[in-house]
């Protein structure tokens, strides 16, 4: 039987050598299509938030279960005596520096995530790392009064409620004006859903530091 299998194995790499697809050039036309229903010259921010909508909103909260199940499953452990940070002044200030540009980085990818290269996703990743650049150089109980002053864990909550509410408005139809191609008020809920989203990877990688820190010392 597995000679039968092989034999068929060849025809099809013969197949393929001596009777190639004809190219068919459709890529082009569906980028186009994606960027004209979008209303935003970044198609990965059209299909995301349009196309694949149904897959991001998963994936925000799947980042949220994480998030959670990371608490509940160090909760019962003892916190670490140890926590390792940068004792040298050079590597504070470069440490601090990086954090700066990631910041602004991550503001820019929220903001304009929808005109150029870039995104909610990778704006929350660019804000989660300036938070673990300065998480590695300041006092571990600093970090922690400040989440808390701030109530991070809440806006963290109520960015992901108000993504799924947006998100579900989109589903069923429910947008706001597309505006001007290419301005920054512009592909209807697009520019809210990726501030939404960066706003909630950014809150939940400082959960996820402060966590790690506190009962392993280290990130």
């Amino acid at each position: 039987m597995k000679w039968i299998y092989i034999a068929a194995g060849i025809a099809l790499f013969i197949k393929t050598l001596v009777f190639p697809h004809p190219p068919i050039d459709t890529e082009l036309a569906i980028l186009e299509s994606v960027v004209r229903d979008s209303g935003v010259p970044n198609a990965v921010s059209g299909i995301i938030f349009r196309n694949r909508l149904y897959d991001t909103i998963f994936e925000v909260v799947v980042f949220t279960i994480a998030i959670m199940g990371a608490k509940y499953l160090l909760a019962n452990e003892q916190p670490s005596c140890t926590v390792y940070q940068f004792p040298d002044g050079p590597s504070v200030v470069l440490a601090r520096l990086g954090a700066t540009i990631s910041a602004l980085v991550s503001l820019e990818l929220a903001i304009r995530g929808h005109l150029s290269p870039g995104g909610g996703f990778a704006a929350g990743v660019a804000g989660g790392t300036a938070i673990g650049l300065i998480a590695i150089t300041s006092s571990s109980k600093w970090m922690e009064e400040i989440y808390k002053r701030w109530h991070a864990s809440i806006w963290e909550k109520v960015s992901v409620l108000v993504f799924i509410v947006l998100a579900v408005l989109t589903l069923v139809g429910i947008e706001l004006p597309q505006g001007e191609f290419g301005t920054l008020v512009s592909g209807g809920w697009i520019p809210l859903l990726n501030v939404l989203v960066a706003i909630k990877v950014a809150l939940g990688s400082w959960a996820a530091i402060l966590i790690f820190i506190r009962y392993r010392g280290l990130l």
